[in-house]
Parts: structure tokens; sequence; C-alpha cells
């Protein structure tokens, strides 16, 4: 069996993994890269391999790090299954949907500046066709239903704890003449936390010769759940108090469905002031949506409220709303009392939560709370680092708005969670690789490993392959 890494390599974003056994060639993961424009678009724009020879994909979870380049790699030839859960699949749908939207109107918007200047036109990754294709491909598959995916390949999805429908992923690989042997491969995807809201915790991996794992908190302690929510209260307050704006910006899919549900049962505890939520996404609205028709992800608390009779239901509180139109969304501009906008992206790369920075970001009764992680070079990062400047729409602004950031709210496990998971693994692996995560730590989830005992661990360079 031959592993070559592709993304999510000593990086935090695009992920995919191939995996070559017995004549065959997997995909684990085929996600965007994100960060640097002109790095990223270069590799969101191409593979170091043959699409049209790559027999499946099997998708971990929606996020677009990990499904963002499923349309490109249909549109350079592939036509194998993509096998992921029936939540993936729906918020697949409407992401990639988005996605390409996206790429549409930019392609649009820089065309018209270019015929302009006399330049050439530029043409998105992908579109709305290619997204259309993608779609039908996918092969839905539940959490603990073992499927043989190709021959001699046995895939059991098992519940990940990160977003909807994410999953840890357990391929049963039998190589050689007789089939004889064997290998258990395990991929943990994007591991989420014991605890948190809305879905259900991380299920374990009950074999793993050779374990995949993420380590995006490597060196890192998130601290007691409930801290985040007191967090959560305390900077509401103190924003409401300055009679500001709150701005949080978070991921479409899984952060900003938990934000919500804190801020309702905050509100409902009187532990915060009723106030105006906004939730300025069409994707985050789609995806909302999607959340209420798959309650068997769900963690029995949640379950509870949305499915009994006249449940107060927390996806659609009194003081909540959700924006669709764009004149919505500029209406927000008018707010002249304390509110709280929760718009994507979360990383500060794109969407609607853009505008607000720009209109809000020299404010100094602002508040801008971060939830989520913020990848090297992103908008997200440089103003959590401090800066004074911050460059929207090719302008730049004077940074006078609070900063606030969050870790509890983390959907990723931190280094003992993840230490946690992988030594409740049966007969622990006897290899594993670390990937996804920023050098420092994946290093430091390597040495958590060996103080497991694990001796065999590598950290992948992009493109490095092992044979085992």
């Amino acid at each position: 069996m031959i592993l070559q890494f592709w993304g999510a390599a000593q990086t935090v974003t695009g992920s995919m993994h191939l995996v070559e056994a017995d004549g065959h060639r997997l995909l684990l993961d085929c996600g965007m890269a994100q960060g640097r424009r002109e790095e990223a678009k270069k590799l969101n724009s191409e593979f170091p391999f043959d699409p049209e020879k790559i027999d499946a994909v099997v998708l971990s979870h929606a996020h677009l790090d990990h499904s963002g380049k499923l349309p490109m790699l249909v549109k350079k030839g592939f036509s194998g299954s993509i096998f992921s859960t029936s939540a993936t699949r729906d918020l697949c749908s409407a992401m990639l949907a988005d996605s390409a939207s996206l790429q549409e109107m930019d392609a649009k918007y820089v065309n018209r500046q270019n015929e302009k200047q006399g330049l050439p036109f530029i043409k998105p990754l992908y579109t709305l066709h290619d997204v259309a294709r993608t779609m039908r491909l996918f092969q839905t598959v539940e959490f603990q239903r073992p499927m043989e995916i190709l021959p001699g390949i046995k895939m059991t999805f098992r519940n990940a704890g990160h977003i909807l429908g994410s999953a840890s992923v357990s391929l049963e690989i039998a190589e050689g003449r007789d089939k004889k042997k064997v290998t258990a491969l395990a991929f943990t995807g994007d591991l989420g936390r014991k605890g948190a809201a809305v879905v259900k915790d991380p299920d374990i991996i009950d074999r793993a010769d050779i374990l995949i794992t993420e380590s995006t908190y490597g060196g890192r302690d998130h601290g007691p759940m409930d801290e985040a929510r007191k967090s959560l209260a305390r900077v509401v307050r103190e924003t409401a108090n300055n009679g500001g704006l709150l701005i949080i910006p978070a991921f479409a899919v899984g952060r900003t469905q938990d934000v919500v549900y804190h801020l309702h049962d905050l509100m409902q505890s009187k532990e915060i002031p009723q106030m105006p939520v906004y939730v300025d996404s069409p994707l985050a609205t789609n995806i909302t949506e999607i959340f209420r028709a798959h309650p068997e992800c769900f963690d029995e608390e949640t379950e509870q409220l949305l499915m009994q009779d006249g449940g107060d239901d927390p996806f659609g509180f009194n003081m909540l709303r959700y924006t669709r139109s764009a004149e919505e969304s500029k209406k927000l501009n008018n707010i002249r009392q304390p509110a709280i906008i929760i718009s994507a992206s979360g990383m500060c790369e794109g969407g609607r939560v853009l505008h607000h920075l720009r209109r809000n970001i020299g404010d100094p009764n602002t508040t801008v709370l971060f939830v989520g992680f913020q990848a090297e070079n992103t908008l997200g990062r440089k103003l959590l680092r401090g800066d004074k400047t911050a460059r929207i729409y090719g302008e730049e602004h004077e940074v006078r708005a609070r900063m606030e950031k969050i870790d509890g709210y983390s959907a990723h496990a931190d280094e003992g969670e993840m230490l946690d998971f992988i030594n409740a693994i049966p007969n622990r692996p006897k290899h594993v690789f670390v990937v996804h995560g920023e050098p420092d730590a994946t290093a430091a989830m390597a040495a958590g490993l060996a103080r497991l005992g694990i001796e065999d661990i590598a950290i992948p360079e992009r493109g490095e392959r092992f044979e085992v």
C-alpha cells in the first residue's frame, strides 16, 4: 500500500490524501487550499495526478477545505463514486453551489475591469454545471454500516462529532492474490469535541494498523466547554453595555449553528440581554434548514428541542433573523442599537462579513469575536494578531474595533482530546501520519503520540510518498 499526501500536509487546508492499494487509487477528501491568494489559486486550479485514474473518493465532511475541489476533479475527468454520509451530501449540495456562484460572480466582476484595461478574461475554477455533475456521483453511506466501495476495500463511517454528518473513516484493505492480508487504515477526518452543542460526541475507532490524524490544535488546550458559553455571555454583555455591534465571523456550517444555539440558551436563562441576532449569510440560512432535516446527527438535548411538539426551536427563536437577499443585508448598515451579526466567512476571506467589517472596523464600540481557527495569512489571523490596519476590498482601514477570541467554540478537538481519542483505539496503530496542522501543531502532536508509546510517526510534506 502506498500513501501520498497532496494537501493539509503541514498546513490546515486543502485536505487530500491518495491511497494506492492492490491496483486501486482512492482519494481521502478533495479540499480547496486557502491562505495566500496566488498560491491557493495555483493549488486549486490543478492536480498532481490524473483525475481520470482515481477510482473513488471518500469524503469525511462538507467543509470546503475537504470537499471544495470535487467539482474540479469531475471537470478534469473523474467519473467514479464519491462516498459520504447523507448529511454531508446535502451540505455539499448547498456549499459547492455557493462556492461556484461566488466564483462566477467574482469572474464577472474582474472581467468587467479587465475589459476596460484590455486585460485577458479569467474563468472560475468551476461552475454550477460542474457542481451538478459532481452531485450525481455521490453515494451516501450512513454511520456504522460497512460497505465494499472497491473490490477488496471495505469502508465504515463513524461519527466524528465535528459538524453535521462529519465522519472518521475506517478502511479494511485486502491485498495480495489470496486477499488474506487485511490492513486497517483509519482517517480521523476533522475530529470534534465531547460535549459540544448540537452534534453527537465522536465515536471511537475500533481498529487502525495505520492512522492518518488531524492535528489542528496540537500543543493547545481549549479549556472546559462551559467556559466558551461564559465567555460568549461576557462579550455580548460588554458590547451591549457599550451600545455597540458584535460581529462574529463564523463558518456557515457548524459554527454558526453552535453560536446561535448558545445565544438562544443565554437569552432564555436571562444571562444576556434580549437583542437582535442576525445570521447574514444565505448559505448559513440554507444550511440551518439542512440541519433540521438530519436529527440522526444531533445530541440528545438538541434532538428533544427540535422534535418535541411545541418545542422552543434554538434555530428559530424570537430575536433571531436570517437574511437572504443583498437588500436585507444592506439594511443591517442602519442598525443603531446593540445587535449581533453572524456572517461568513469564518476567516474573513470573503462573503458578507467583509462588508460589515469595512463599515464598522474603525468604531471602538464594535467588537469582532472570532470563534474558530484562523489560518496563516488570512485577514482573520491578521486582525487577531493585532494589525492596526486592515485591507478590505482593496482599501486600507484603521482598526479601532475590539478583537476577542473564544477557542472553546472550536469544532476541533484539542491536543489532549486527540490523544485520548487515539489512545482509546484497541491495539495502538503501528504507523501514524500527522496532517492538517501548521508545523508547530504537527510537531506537538507527534511528540504527544510518542508519549503514548507510538514509535513510527511521520509528518508528511506535500507530495511525500510512503510505502506501508
